[in-house]
């Protein structure tokens, strides 16, 4: 039971993150204008082309489980950061303070998962296992 969890909450984490990369591809303007909005002005279109390939990236790897310490490592190269620039609370106004403080403490959650499978891996039900069992020749 517990490896079908491992897999269920991999796939669930990874979809979080692959929701990201494509509305960040889909709506590049929008995100552009969300980034200078929040300060982010240096060469928009490389950053914003680096997060969408550090986002597909690091998901696939977690969702597979091959190199999926390397993958949650990089969606928390993002999201820590992301998280604490967007929903920096404790700058906010009275008025969206509560609310940002909300999605500031379930990104942090979000960052215990993927800390928790960068500390424990895949589990059984992975690409990198599969491998390992099927010993291909070399």
């Amino acid at each position: 039971m517990k490896d079908i969890v491992d897999l269920l909450a991999r796939f669930f984490i990874s979809f979080i993150f692959m929701y990201e990369a494509f509305d960040s591809i889909f709506y590049f303007a929008d995100t552009k204008n969300t980034m200078t909005a929040y300060g982010i002005t240096w060469r928009q279109d490389l950053v914003l082309g680096t997060v969408i390939v550090i986002l597909i990236l690091g998901a696939i790897l977690v969702a597979i489980g091959y190199l999926a310490k390397f993958g949650s490592f990089l969606l928390l190269l993002y999201w820590l950061p992301f998280t604490f620039i967007v929903y920096s609370f404790w700058n906010d106004p009275e008025e969206i303070r509560r609310l940002h403080g909300l999605y500031f403490m379930r990104n942090m959650g979000v960052c215990s998962a993927l800390l928790l499978l960068l500390a424990n891996g895949t589990g059984k039900y992975s690409v990198k296992r599969l491998i390992h069992v099927m010993r291909l020749p070399k």
